[in-house]
């Protein structure tokens, strides 16, 4: 029927206009100097985790190729994966805090103004910024004794503590970005609040 067409034109463009309104991770670093160099260090972090996953991609491609074919898999394979895994997911943790990509629950929040939701997000990352530190701190304290203790993996012989070295950079990195973002926040919640006063009298 002719006259069908505009009311679901008209529906798609209210579900656009409903979706576009909705918060999401944010698509490009910030601008300024501090959030420029710490979105470019997290960047590469990030980087070189995804290359880490596609080498034990094909490390384990490999072996299974091997284990079928002339029963010869890649010696160590479990152990591999287990080290670079842990690697890789510590290295992103820094960029997905810096562009907001952690999941969010805000079925409290949603229909708060964006003062309380600045202030409520710069206290959340307050707590992320402590809770980093203290992953940070103790990391290292671990992977320290590990080095001292000399402890090796079972079948390659690595180092436990190596896995450590990379975990710890980017707990670090993790940690500032999160002081970052809180000081963020809260200079937004700042802001709208002084918008909302506005001139004084």
């Amino acid at each position: 029927m002719p006259g069908r067409a505009p009311r679901a034109k008209r529906a798609t463009a209210s579900t656009l206009s409903e979706d576009s309104r909705r918060p999401g991770p944010r698509k490009t670093l910030p601008a300024d100097p501090i959030g420029r160099l710490l979105g470019w260090l997290a960047l590469a972090l990030a980087l070189a985790g995804g290359a880490v996953l596609v080498a034990l991609a094909v490390a384990t491609c490999l072996s299974v190729l091997g284990r079928a074919l002339i029963s010869r898999p890649i010696p160590g394979d479990f152990e591999l994966i287990e080290i670079g895994c842990a690697v890789a997911v510590f290295a992103f943790l820094p960029y997905c805090q810096l562009v907001g990509g952690h999941a969010v629950v805000d079925f409290f929040t949603d229909q708060a103004s964006p003062r309380a939701r600045a202030w409520l997000d710069g206290l959340g990352n307050l707590a992320f910024t402590l809770i980093a530190g203290v992953l940070t701190w103790r990391a290292t304290l671990g992977g320290l004794d590990l080095r001292r203790y000399q402890e090796t993996t079972m079948v390659l012989g690595i180092p436990s503590w190596w896995g450590y070295v990379p975990a710890c950079i980017s707990l670090a990195l993790l940690t500032l970005v999160c002081a970052y973002t809180a000081w963020r926040s809260l200079a937004q919640a700042s802001a709208a609040g002084a918008l909302g006063r506005g001139p004084a009298q």
